[in-house]
């Protein structure tokens, strides 16, 4: 199963495209989400995550967000340590969730596809782009937040250069009236990539 990997800063609009592709039948793997049901549902991540940050990760049979965000947002050394236990879980799960897919090839949603070295489980890799302000107006809008902390979760990813230089491929997000075409363009190239890896 041929595996695509799109990933975008805040605000670039790297759902609408996932979205896209759903729409023309592509199975769509949405990281974030898929990692925090694991954290809830999978037993060993639950016992590593409980062993490292104690009980107090999970109160009531859930994960207890604020509490981790409070214990990972501040120290970078935690964070690292919950991505190195979340990562491999959300790989595995990826894995053989693809093997279920009926398409020709499937895409994995991720904001930190780079930076969670997540690309080496994807056969290409899409960034999408857009304008700085035009990031910050849609992340305003969308969760009611100010500029400042909509910067301040932007300088902690890739930026926009670095995403152009690392991705195989760039969609950029102005208009959504003008994504639908290139998104076509997209999904019959990964088909025709998808049917030589078939054949050969």
């Amino acid at each position: 199963m041929m595996k695509v990997g799109i990933t975008g800063g805040i605000g670039s609009g790297k759902s609408t495209v996932c979205r896209l592709f759903e729409q023309r039948g592509i199975a769509v793997y949405d990281s974030d989400r898929e990692a925090k049901r694991l954290m809830t549902e999978d037993a060993t991540l639950r016992a590593r995550i409980a062993g490292r940050f104690g009980a107090e990760a999970y109160a009531e049979g859930q994960l207890n967000r604020s509490y981790l965000a409070s214990r990972v947002f501040t120290d970078p050394e935690a964070l690292a340590d919950l991505n190195a236990l979340v990562h491999p879980a959300v790989l595995s799960d990826f894995a053989a969730w693809a093997e279920r897919q009926p398409g020709p090839y499937v895409v994995l949603e991720s904001a930190i596809l780079f930076e969670a070295g997540l690309e080496h489980a994807v056969d290409r890799t899409v960034a999408v782009l857009a304008p700085l302000e035009l990031r910050l107006e849609r992340t305003c809008r969308r969760d009611g937040c100010d500029r400042e902390a909509v910067l301040h979760r932007m300088a902690a990813q890739l930026d926009d250069d670095t995403l152009r230089e690392r991705a195989d491929c760039c969609v950029v997000n102005i208009l959504e009236e003008d994504l639908e075409p290139t998104v076509a363009e997209l999904d019959r190239r990964f088909k025709l990539e998808a049917q030589r890896r078939h054949d050969a």
